[in-house]
């Protein structure tokens, strides 16, 4: 009996982490489907005939209908199964690439974004919670990193292969490129991921009894904080380093995946060293990030200098999803789909609003302006945070 019931357990564990990569390689396609058109927002912006401003727009509507998926979709999930809940979000995943690769004017890719952004919301308002059932709580951060390593392979190579295919054959055999990818993401999910059967009806009460917390609200302002710093700068990243740096497409795929490699050292780093408490973590994404954001404003015409702050944004551009949704589980894990739910809203919207603003400075001002707004957010974000205690549940 004691060895059938070692062998069910492993069984069962190598099962589990199965599903863990299976959801690691869909956010893999979730963030380069997202984030795709910051390496080729130029050529996507002449071929719509749009300004650069406008086309980034195509990451602000993604994360407007994330926020309001992100809302409403553990309560319009009822009781379904959470499993056939993700199918369903890839499945509009694979919709959006099409619509987007076959977009005729401005319009389509925008419903095409819209559509994406239902996918983005309504997966990672699950996955935290998801991840928190499929393995036992102390594997829960390394579980965590191993799906945020999706996230590392996506800005390692999305951005710079994207770059390079988009130069030799046009931006849309980019999209194209992803579908049979994402295709068979969806038949992964469907074979790996267990039975998950709804635990709790979610409402808006359980997400109204978090915000009363102060801790959580505190904290959920500041990772606002530290991903609109973030994606300030990131999405208008190609403009500044063709007119500050000076690269052509060649050294601006290399410099790309300089940056997505360095992410593979965020979530190896995390993975190994994030445990106990989350605290004296919590200021590093935003005080990190924001001084390379300077550093490229002092130095960013250097190419090496370049290559060094954005290895070094990379790694905590991975890091950062790994600190704050550990931070989450950890904090509040009585209601993890609500709380995931509010998180994902909190951060989709500060994608949403950095590419906004961003976009409004960088057409109005100058890609100064924009690089400037991220380093506002990102000052903002380290003081709220301190030294982390007071974003923690009482003891």
């Amino acid at each position: 009996m004691a060895v059938t019931a070692v062998s069910h357990e492993g069984t069962k564990s190598i099962a589990s982490w199965g599903a863990v990569l299976s959801m690691a390689l869909c956010v893999a396609l979730l963030i380069a489907s997202e984030f795709m058109p910051v390496s080729l927002l130029t050529p996507m912006a002449e071929g719509l005939r749009a300004t650069e401003g406008q086309t980034g727009q195509a990451i602000s509507i993604s994360g407007l209908f994330a926020v309001a998926a992100s809302m409403i979709i553990t309560t319009a999930a009822g009781t379904l199964n959470r499993k056939w809940v993700l199918v369903a979000m890839t499945a509009f995943m694979l919709v959006s690439l099409l619509l987007v690769a076959v977009a005729p004017n401005f319009a389509v890719l925008m419903l095409g974004r819209a559509l994406l952004g239902i996918c983005i919301g309504g997966f990672w308002a699950l996955a935290t919670a998801v991840i928190m059932r499929l393995v036992p709580e102390s594997e829960v951060p390394r579980a965590l990193a191993l799906m945020y390593g999706g996230q590392a392979i996506a800005a390692a190579f999305a951005a710079p292969v994207g770059s390079y295919l988009g130069g030799l054959f046009g931006w849309r055999s980019v999209f194209w490129a992803l579908t049979p990818i994402v295709a068979v993401n969806l038949v992964w999910h469907l074979l790996a991921l267990p039975s998950l059967p709804a635990r709790q009806r979610q409402d808006v009460r359980t997400m109204l009894g978090l915000l009363k917390r102060p801790y959580f609200l505190r904290g959920l302002v500041a990772s606002m904080l530290s991903w609109g710093s973030a994606f300030t700068m990131f999405t208008y990243l190609r403009p500044f380093l063709e007119l500050v740096t000076g690269a052509d497409v060649t050294t601006l795929s290399i410099l790309l995946l300089v940056l997505g490699c360095a992410g593979f050292v965020g979530t190896w780093a995390s993975g190994r060293f994030l445990s106990g408490s989350v605290a004296p973590l919590l200021r590093l994404p935003a005080l990190l990030m924001g001084g390379c954001t300077l550093g490229l404003l002092l130095l960013g015409g250097s190419v090496v200098a370049a290559g060094v702050f954005l290895a070094v944004w990379g790694a905590m551009n991975t890091a950062m999803s790994v600190i704050w949704m550990t931070w989450m589980s950890q904090n509040a894990d009585d209601a993890p789909e609500a709380a995931g739910s509010l998180m994902v809203a909190a951060i989709q919207a500060s994608i949403l609003l950095g590419a906004v603003v961003g976009g409004l400075l960088l057409d109005g001002l100058s890609i100064f302006a924009t690089f400037m707004g991220s380093l506002i957010l990102a000052a903002i974000g380290v003081a709220l945070i301190g030294n982390g205690r007071r974003l923690l549940k009482p003891e």
